[in-house]
């Protein structure tokens, strides 16, 4: 499937594997696996196509000659007629006939006219293709010889050998208008032809727009008299030519009439093709928007097919139903999601007319999942910008977050772009107390999650590989608040399970170890039988669960291994506890296969129990490390147990007197108990009995010592610290983890299809116990990091909460630093060419002036910072005469600055360097001045803000 790039590939995959169609032959029909060509084209408009481009001319020149050659004696009838001598024609022989036809081709008239009347020649004979002189001369536009051959009696309706043209649908074909007027004055019909394909659709077919103007004024019907078939108006649309359309719209054309076995309108046609004017021209004629063909598509669907935005706009316009659906369930939305080029735009001008981002087709597939299979990234945002359920699964039970993790991986940054979106600060300073943070939740729960819980998405990101998104302090509080409020679910499973245990611990107690031997008879005590009565209802109660629970999802049941462990638990309690034993006094006899089976399964049950427990937050790592240290141990065994069977033959050998070592199975079970330092030196060599082969036996014994005592076992240890180490790292991650992953399993048995015939009035007030939200409008969350009176959250929540939103504000402020030191580099090298520029200037004003040259040597700053006024103009704009104003501009300008220059100085001190060569070409200078006092209030808040966090840490 990595490289397939059609929209609904896996929907056809399944559903011709299911039906035995082969896959490429399916391709190749199937319209959206055609979204490889430029244009989109139907069935019968691929017809409408293909016979105006092999019509283009109706008979080749080639193709007559050699159609005549093969007459007889047609080499010596066309000599005749080259040279224009018929001395030797057989008056109304075949020659003659032959020759008028040469005739017609040819056009020569006067030659036409001596055989139509002194050679006894036939005008309406023909060629072996049924044609005859006049079909020639009308094919030409050759009205003379039409006129002549129809005076001396040419039939003006005949057809050719196939019936497919008549001299009228040559004229047309020719462009000719006065052939066309000639044989309607002749009495040709008109509408000949109409079944099929009459004149008009020749001449729509060649967009000769005068001649469809004449049949139309001399009654041609643009309409077919049965259904089905094609009309001059489909044709015209297949083919786009508007003013053919508009002429036949106004002539009475039937903008219903369906075409072909796929039922297309005209409106399919157009809008399939991307021919807006003309789709333009029949919703103006009241074309139905939504009409439907053979495939219930609309003309909006193949217009998205096409990807023509401008027909998708216009179609929305006059209101077509963005969300009507085709085959397989699908929208235009999926249709939409062809080519990358202009398939952006088609979606948003449907996102924007309101068509629904979630909705599936028949294979569970929604837009956003054919977006992410064809890598369509901007698509894939838009559509996520859109409201877009990335939790929506298909029928295969794959996510479209999947899909987007592995085809547009470039979209996860985006997404937790959201996630810090979703955090937001109001007015106050983040380091006061009154400054409260908002916690936006309604991303994490989308809506098309309303009726499959609330931690969807999260489940998602951890099946998807994406669960370092959980450690977001969005996600991290939402998880707490989730799970503060289905904890109460959990305790009440787990004090079941702790009552079922202690009932069983007691019934195991009370009949293998106290009063029940080996093959011994006896009488239970009278609690026994009743503690027995409650287990075996309490082991009955926890089959039914896992029965709900499997049939709830059995993919999701079966890959964990708890599932299975209380499946062994279940039947080993229904072993143990013999019914017989229930019987108050009755003597009893206890097989010994039973002592083995309650061995085995108290010790289940409380492993189930241990398990149960590490389930909560607090306890959940100690259980992990636990579980994983084991689980590597029976790795690390597995991979040195040659080792450990090589010592124990050996020991079975050397100390075949010692019973720990008489058997094979207890040699080795005795070798691995001695890996914990169980070696017992003495017994062995200085006991009773005496070592048999000494030197040997020494070398064996030292030599497991040192490989398994003290390497093997050291190296156990070490591999165990290493995973402990690794868990206490991702301890947080980890943790975060398993309290989603049990929220959700939970969560999920609320919204169980199966409980749907439960109370009503109790489903409800469970999920209100477990849901964070009735409403998407409660799903925001208020705190107040800095008053010790919010406890809502834990303390290490809030710290990261906090330190997101003063990371943010720190960025914000580097990308604003950032924009106006280039704006400022910029405004620096435009007063520099100002400078140079007023230079210049001022050498010839000291010269013309010198009243006024104090004035002129003012310094720079003092001419740059003056107000926004008359003196801003520049100096190039001002003619020579007018320099006493000039001048005087300037003095007024230097003394209004003295002051604001004094101002600044104070107020910006080290800043005032940069303010003195500074002037705002556009007019807001000062509001530049102001701009910086702000950015420096900013940076002491941000430094206040950053000791306040120091102290909020302390």
């Amino acid at each position: 499937m990595e490289n397939v790039r059609f929209s609904i590939i896996e929907n056809d995959l399944k559903r011709n594997s299911e039906s035995g169609i082969d896959n490429e032959v399916f391709y190749e029909r199937s319209i959206s696996s055609e979204s490889n060509s430029d244009t989109i084209f139907s069935d019968e408009a691929h017809e409408i196509l293909i016979w105006q481009q092999q019509h283009q001319v109706l008979w080749d020149s080639t193709e007559i000659e050699q159609t005549l050659g093969q007459l007889n004696n047609a080499t010596a009838v066309a000599q005749m007629v080259k040279t224009g001598t018929f001395t030797d024609l057989i008056p109304a022989s075949n020659d003659a006939q032959l020759a008028l036809l040469y005739c017609s081709i040819y056009g020569c008239v006067e030659n036409i006219i001596y055989l139509l009347d002194h050679c006894g020649s036939d005008p309406n004979c023909c060629d072996p293709r049924g044609r005859s002189p006049l079909h020639f001369a009308t094919a030409r536009g050759n009205s003379h010889i039409a006129k002549v051959l129809l005076d001396r009696g040419a039939d003006p309706n005949r057809w050719d050998a196939k019936k497919e043209v008549t001299p009228l649908h040559c004229a047309t074909s020719a462009k000719s208008v006065e052939c066309i007027l000639l044989l309607l004055k002749r009495k040709a019909h008109i509408n000949i032809g109409l079944e099929k394909r009459s004149a008009l659709h020749f001449a729509i077919d060649r967009n000769a727009i005068e001649c469809v103007e004449t049949l139309l004024k001399y009654g041609a019907d643009p309409n077919t008299p049965q259904v089905y078939t094609e009309t001059p108006l489909h044709t015209a649309c297949a083919l786009g030519f508007t003013k053919c359309v508009e002429l036949l719209l106004n002539h009475g054309a039937d903008v219903r009439s369906q075409f072909g076995e796929g039922k297309l309108t005209a409106l399919h046609l157009a809008a399939e093709n991307d021919y807006a004017d003309c789709v333009r021209l029949l919703l103006e004629h009241n074309a139905e928007v939504d009409c439907r063909n053979a495939s219930h598509q609309t003309p909006l669907h193949l217009a998205c097919l096409s990807q023509s935005i401008e027909t998708v706009e216009l179609l929305i316009k006059h209101g077509a139903n963005v969300n009507a659906v085709y085959r397989d369930g699908r929208t235009a939305l999926h249709a939409a999601i062809v080519k990358q080029s202009r398939c952006l735009d088609c979606c948003t001008a449907l996102l924007k007319a309101g068509a629904n981002v979630n909705k599936a087709d028949n294979y569970g597939y929604t837009p956003l999942h054919i977006a992410a299979l064809n890598e369509f990234s901007n698509c894939v945002y838009a559509f996520i910008e859109h409201g877009a359920d990335i939790t929506a699964r298909t029928d295969g039970n794959v996510s479209a977050l999947s899909f987007i993790v592995r085809r547009t991986p470039e979209i996860i940054p985006k997404l937790m772009s959201k996630f810090d979106e979703s955090i937001k600060v109001n007015d106050h300073e983040i380091g006061d107390v009154d400054c409260e943070i908002k916690l936006d939740f309604r991303w994490l729960v989308p809506p098309g999650t309303l009726e499959r819980g609330e931690t969807e998405l999260l489940l998602s990101l951890i099946e998807c590989g994406q669960k370092r998104l959980l450690m977001h302090p969005l996600c991290e509080t939402f998880l707490f608040l989730k799970w503060r409020r289905i904890r109460k679910f959990f305790l009440m499973s787990l004090l079941y399970h702790a009552i079922y245990v202690i009932l069983f611990t007691m019934y195991i107690v009370g009949v293998y170890v106290h009063h029940c031997e080996k093959d011994v008879e006896c009488r239970a005590p009278g609690y026994i039988p009743t503690v027995g009565y409650f287990v075996i209802i309490l082991n009955l109660l926890l089959l039914g669960k896992e029965l709900f629970q499997m049939a709830h999802g059995l993919q999701g049941y079966a890959k964990y291994w708890e599932n299975w462990l209380q499946w062994s638990i279940i039947f080993g309690v229904l072993l143990c506890v013999t019914p017989e034993i229930l019987i108050v006094g009755e003597l009893q006899k206890v097989p010994v296969w039973q002592h083995h089976v309650a061995a085995v399964v108290v010790l289940l049950v409380w492993v189930e129990l241990m398990m149960l427990v590490g389930r909560f937050p607090i306890f959940g790592v100690y259980v992990q490390m636990f579980t994983k240290v084991a689980v590597n141990f029976g790795k690390f065994l597995l991979a040195y147990i040659c080792l450990l069977i090589a010592f124990g033959l050996s020991f079975s050998v050397l100390f075949n007197d010692y019973k720990a070592f008489t058997n094979i199975t207890w040699s080795l079970l005795k070798s691995i108990t001695m890996m914990s330092g169980e070696l017992e030196f003495e017994d062995i060599f200085y006991g009773d009995v005496e070592v048999q082969y000494p030197v040997t036996a020494h070398f064996i014994f030292l030599s497991f010592v040192l490989l398994v005592t003290v390497i093997l076992t050291n190296l156990m240890v070490g591999l165990a610290v290493s995973d402990i180490q690794g868990l206490q790292v991702s301890a947080s991650l980890d943790r975060l983890v398993r309290q989603a992953e049990l929220v959700s399993r939970l969560e999920s048995l609320f919204f169980s299809r199966l409980l749907r015939g439960a109370p009503t009035r109790l489903l409800k007030l469970c999920k209100r116990s477990a849901l964070l939200r009735t409403s998407r409008n409660k799903l925001l969350f208020v705190i107040r990091p800095n008053d010790p009176r919010d406890n809502q959250l834990p303390e290490d929540i809030k710290l990261n909460i906090y330190k997101l939103v003063a990371e943010r504000r720190d960025r914000n402020m580097s990308i604003r630093r950032r924009k106006f030191e280039t704006n400022y580099s910029m405004f620096q090298r435009s007063l520099q060419r100002q400078t140079s520029t007023q230079r210049k200037e001022k050498t010839p004003m000291r010269n013309n002036a010198t009243d006024y040259s104090k004035t002129t040597t003012r310094p720079e700053h003092e001419q740059l910072l003056r107000p926004r006024s008359a003196t801003n103009v520049p100096n190039t704009l001002m003619g020579e005469t007018d320099l006493a104003t000039k001048l005087k501009n300037n003095v007024n300008g230097i003394s209004d600055v003295r002051s604001e220059i004094q101002m600044l100085k104070t107020q910006v001190g080290e800043l005032s360097e940069k303010l003195d060569k500074f002037t705002d070409t556009c007019g807001k200078k000062l509001n530049f001045a102001v701009e910086e006092l702000c950015r420096i209030k900013m940076v002491m808040d941000q430094k206040s803000a950053m000791r306040s966090e120091r102290t909020f840490k302390v």
